[in-house]
């Protein structure tokens, strides 16, 4: 259950409320600068060096082979073979919808604006492992790069204990259109992927969640010129359950964000003490059949319910702490819709569970975490693109526009920029234009 029960808390103590569990970040950091500087002397050595270290296994090649990926769907199931055909379906349908088309405006006559995507030749995706292989990321990355148009999509997951990739993550990633594939996890796997190696390509922008040696290891990334979609740490969710919530619905949503990891977080908001008590029953009953109960379980030590009466600061609340999965449980989630500024991705009413979002509803599970909603949203297709813009003037619309671009930048005290303008319109005027 979950015991940290905060009842009206203070609107000072909001933001103390939202705190996540933290590691201490100048010994990550330090962590995370070892394993760069190893990468960048040592290069495939020390990636399997690490691997051995970090994930206690022997990796004679680092890039997955051919024949191990066409063999990897013989081990998959025709049921989940079919459940994965679904979800990648309804995910390229909905991120099929966000292509960008081209813009070209004429701003006045002789001047037209335009702007287009263009892909990101090559990408990075990290897919964890670990106790809970997330084959279903690779869905959610793979699916808006291949749509993007990324040329070559890399892809690090870590090894288990006898060197191999889950069968299921493979056989994804080729139905996906992945083009290479690593035995990397951890931190490493970001390094390898930012300096490049013998063996691993370096790529111009990592995607992917992981814990926080990821999340830490993808910032350092950007020291070395490399992008990162967004900070996507340990997962969490948090349930706004009004008067019209289903406890034992909320309670099966609260542990299936906490069974990802320990440092997995939940939160519950309520309107009443009742509803708290009611779910938290609940939770006691279905942990008790969860496989990975003891890991839920600790997970529900770093979680919190807050019980806030008035609608408004309850979402006072829920926007300060700008949570990565939002539900709504309620019968009428519409009428709180107006009230949601920062969150991740939302889901609405009761018969809306949060692993719709993970596996197959079609929207993209790669998200901020940590109160990063506040200013990054999710991954889609414009994650994968860069935009570029164009501008075409002719002599009409210098003519037209010179005297403004001279005046701005005499002002600025920059007569070079003038002078660019004033011997255009000088020529034009000896023209007799």
């Amino acid at each position: 259950m979950i015991t940290d029960i905060n009842i009206e808390p203070a609107r000072h103590s909001f933001e103390n409320l939202s705190s996540r569990p933290k590691k201490d970040a100048k010994q990550l950091n330090t962590i995370i600068e070892t394993i760069y500087d190893q990468v960048a002397r040592d290069g495939d050595r020390a990636l399997k060096d690490l691997t051995q270290q970090f994930d206690n296994c022997t990796v004679k090649e680092i890039q997955v082979a051919e024949n191990e990926i066409n063999n990897a769907g013989k081990n998959v199931s025709d049921e989940l073979k079919s459940a994965i055909r679904r979800a990648k379906s309804n995910i390229e349908k909905f991120h099929t919808a966000q292509l960008s088309n081209t813009i070209d405006v004429e701003i006045t006559e002789g001047l037209r604006c335009m702007q287009k995507s263009v892909a990101i030749e090559r990408v990075g995706i990290y897919i964890p492992g670990g106790t809970a292989p997330l084959f279903s990321t690779v869905l959610m990355l793979a699916i808006p790069a291949s749509l993007a148009g990324c040329k070559e999509i890399i892809l690090c997951s870590p090894p288990d204990q006898a060197g191999n990739i889950n069968n299921v993550i493979l056989w994804t990633a080729q139905l996906c259109g992945v083009t290479h594939i690593y035995k990397l996890g951890g931190a490493q796997a970001i390094a390898a992927m930012t300096l490049g190696t013998a063996t691993v390509p370096r790529v111009a922008k990592i995607f992917g969640p992981g814990n926080q040696y990821v999340t830490a290891a993808k910032s350092f990334a950007q020291h070395y010129g490399v992008a990162m979609d967004m900070p996507a740490g340990p997962s969490e969710l948090l349930v706004y359950a009004d008067e019209t919530c289903v406890p034992r619905y909320v309670a099966a949503d609260l542990l299936s964000q906490a069974e990802h990891g320990i440092d997995s977080q939940v939160i519950l908001v309520a309107n009443d003490t009742k509803f708290v008590d009611a779910i938290n029953i609940e939770i006691d009953k279905q942990l008790q059949e969860l496989p990975r109960r003891e890991i839920a379980k600790e997970a529900l030590v770093n979680s919190k319910a807050v019980v806030l009466n008035e609608v408004v600061s309850a979402f006072d609340f829920i926007n300060e702490y700008a949570p990565e999965h939002f539900i709504i449980a309620s019968e009428t989630p519409e009428r709180y819709i107006d009230k949601i500024v920062n969150a991740g991705s939302v889901f609405l009413g009761n018969y809306c569970p949060e692993s719709a979002g993970d596996y197959a509803s079609g929207t993209n599970h790669t998200l901020p975490t940590d109160g990063w909603s506040k200013s990054y949203n999710g991954v889609n297709v414009d994650s994968f693109s860069r935009k570029i813009t164009f501008q075409s003037i002719d002599k009409r619309g210098i003519l037209d526009l010179g005297d403004t671009i001279i005046t701005m930048a005499e002002n600025e005290n920059l007569q070079a920029h003038a002078n660019a303008v004033k011997i255009r319109l000088m020529d034009l005027e000896n023209k007799g234009v």
